[in-house]
Formats: structure tokens, sequence, C-alpha cells
């Protein structure tokens, strides 16, 4: 089970820590973890995706530079942080686990996503 939190209302040029817990299975279990979003009437697309050691990370090109995944084993945790967010950052999040690529199909399991509205 993933559960995804952290989301909520940021003035542009803000941030946000998007956190995603999981719970049920060894962590281990998921290995590579990944967020997605989904803007209202959009498909969801690919953010960033992290590998099981955290060795290993990749974003979308709209928000590399400004995001950073990263993971707590320790915590059973994969966090999301959001800097400098712009209006089209506004979606909701999913934090997605054993899968690989950026492709959505991919990925096995899916926490139930976190509002992010960033307000200009």
């Amino acid at each position: 089970q993933l559960q995804a939190c952290g989301g909520g209302l940021v003035q542009v040029g803000g941030s946000l820590r998007l956190s995603c817990a999981v719970s049920g299975r060894s962590f281990r279990y998921y290995a590579s973890m990944g967020w997605f979003r989904q803007a209202p009437g959009k498909e969801r697309v690919f953010v960033a995706r992290i590998n099981w050691s955290g060795s290993d990370t990749y974003y979308a090109d709209s928000v590399k530079g400004r995001f950073t995944i990263s993971r707590d084993n320790a915590k059973n945790t994969v966090y999301l942080q959001m800097n400098s967010l712009k209006p089209e950052d506004t979606a909701v999040y999913y934090c997605a686990a054993r899968g690989t690529g950026t492709v959505s199909s991919n990925y096995d399991y899916w926490g139930q996503g976190t509002q992010v509205t960033v307000s200009s």
C-alpha cells in the first residue's frame, strides 16, 4: 500500500515536499519508485523516478533542476521536494512503485494521489 501526502496550496515560487509511505510488503519489494502527475483534463505524466538504492534518478524536462526525488529506505518512504513551483505544476501527484521508465502502465502499485495547487 502506498500513501501519498504533503500536497497543498502554495504561491508561485514556493516549495512543497511530498511523501509517499509504503506499507504491507518489504520496501525492497517495491524496488524503483516514481512520481507522476495529472492535471485536470490531461493524461497522467511522468515526473521523476528513483532506483532502489537511490543512486539513479531521472526527471521530466519540465521539472529538472526544480524537483528532487529521494528515498529513505529505513523509513519506507519516498519524497519529492518541489521548489520554484509554477502554476503549470498544479496537478494531482501520484506515487508509483515497482516499475521502470516513464510510462505509467509500467508501474504495478499506486498511491491515492495528493493535490498540489500553485497560485499566481
